[in-house]
């Protein structure tokens, strides 16, 4: 085999090992960690929406700094490798927070939520370093004109291979019993495996080359100069449409695993299941939909994206509720239906709008731009959504548990809010729009 040939292998082997296993460890944060602590904390939104912002905030700062870090070392390898390694590490402590509230009492309760929300800060920073500083800065350096659909198609199916896989084999090792701590032990496990992995075979880009900019100071504060950054301004506002976007979306998905275990009454495991066969139909549809992106069809993607979620969020509000779900089956085909076009929407908006806004980087300041990145796609989604879904969820899901408490579940009202707050994604995009296509002709005028 041809060095070369040897070379693509390598290359391609790592951007999908690191890719989903990064994003399994995602998918703990963003689904079973919300599940773990209604199951083994206390049923409140509220703890949920601590340990969202504290990431964000972790996830934004960590981005940003070692950003900054990997683009004036001009190195991407080692902030991935430590990033991965300790990212599973975290991953594991925080399943040891259900020991923290065993007694039951208000006390070992809210001890317990204070530690959970800690230990997933820390997870979140240590998993950007790796994942957003590091290998979405890797995958970045390397995209060319000829790869860059089947990047594209990469990132946006990663995050459903890890939702598919992580919910599937999540659900069946936590199970009837609850058993998270196995499930954070094997995803932890294997994220620092693939760590090891990334020490022995990754190899960073041949055109990297370190950018300094004065001191580390002047060079992170850089990437504030809101001046030259509105000057971009078709970034600009393909970051915004990215935000509204997961905005509405990070008010309901956050919530979908209690939505289905606790308020429609699936187990653990068939709630895996669903979600996991809804996902992979999606995918499989999505999928051919990066040659559209060679051909600059991004902004009428991003529209059918947008369409197609607001489909299957309405589907979920208007049609589904306990009392006509089969919780003994898995064909329940409105729920099924919805789920599919969730996921089709979002595989098709993030597939197509991280493309989108990495062909918009300036090409010796990457690292930093992902922290710009992360600004819109994390940071101000993961602090508007759960105010906007905390109210929601207390107003309409309240009860009494067993033990006294009140509780709070998620439930069909969430969906519907959110079902409007979805289209108001096409106000940013039409002005993204506006300059995509200003941006082609000129291109074609130059040519």
């Amino acid at each position: 085999m041809k060095r070369r040939d040897v070379s693509a292998w390598r290359f391609w082997g790592m951007v999908w090992a690191l890719g989903v296993a990064g994003q399994l460890c995602w998918n703990m944060e963003n689904q079973w960690f919300n599940t773990f602590v209604y199951a083994k904390i206390a049923k409140d939104p509220t703890i949920i929406s601590w340990m969202m912002g504290f990431s964000a905030a972790a996830t934004t700062v960590s981005t940003f700094l070692f950003g900054t870090w990997s683009d004036r070392v001009g190195r991407r390898k080692p902030f991935v490798v430590y990033g991965y390694i300790l990212w599973g590490v975290f991953t594991i402590v925080f399943g040891l927070a259900q020991f923290l509230s065993a007694a039951g009492t208000p006390a070992a309760i809210v001890g317990a939520g204070i530690a959970a929300v800690a230990a997933d800060t820390v997870m979140s920073f240590f998993g950007s370093t790796g994942n957003d500083a590091g290998f979405n800065a890797w995958m970045n350096d390397n995209m060319t004109p000829d790869n860059r659909g089947q990047i594209g198609a990469a990132i946006a199916t990663q995050p459903i291979i890890g939702t598919i896989f992580g919910t599937i084999v999540g659900g069946l090792l936590v199970g009837s019993r609850d058993n998270y701590l196995l499930l954070f032990s094997v995803m932890g496990g294997l994220v620092i495996v693939l760590g090891l992995v990334a020490l022995a075979r990754m190899k960073d880009a041949a055109t990297l080359k370190p950018s300094v900019k004065g001191t580390f100071r002047q060079q992170f504060l850089s990437v504030f100069n809101f001046k030259r950054y509105i000057a971009m301004k078709e970034l600009v506002w393909v970051n915004l449409t990215l935000s509204a976007y997961f905005i509405a979306f990070n008010m309901y998905f956050t919530h979908i695993g209690n939505y289905v275990i606790y308020y429609l009454g699936f187990s653990a495991d068939k709630m895996g299941l669903i979600e996991g066969l809804a996902l992979i139909a999606a995918m499989a549809v999505v999928i051919p939909t990066s040659a559209l992106i060679n051909r600059n069809k991004s902004p009428l993607l991003c529209a059918l994206s947008i369409i197609t979620n607001f489909a299957g969020v309405m589907l979920l509000g208007l049609f589904v509720r306990p009392g006509n779900v089969d919780t003994s089956s898995l064909f329940n085909p409105v729920l099924l239906l919805g789920v599919f076009l969730i996921g089709v929407g979002y595989v098709l908006f993030l597939q197509t709008i991280t493309v989108w806004s990495k062909e918009l980087y300036p090409a010796d300041a990457r690292g930093q731009f992902e922290g710009i990145r992360i600004l819109f796609f994390v940071l101000i989604p993961m602090v508007v959504a759960p105010l906007l879904a905390n109210p929601i969820i207390k107003r309409s899901g309240a009860f009494i548990d067993a033990d006294g408490f009140t509780a709070y579940l998620p439930t069909y009202v969430l969906f519907l809010a959110a079902g409007g707050l979805i289209m108001l994604t096409f106000v940013p995009l039409y002005f993204a729009s506006r300059l995509y296509g200003r941006r082609l002709k000129d291109a074609a005028r130059r040519s």
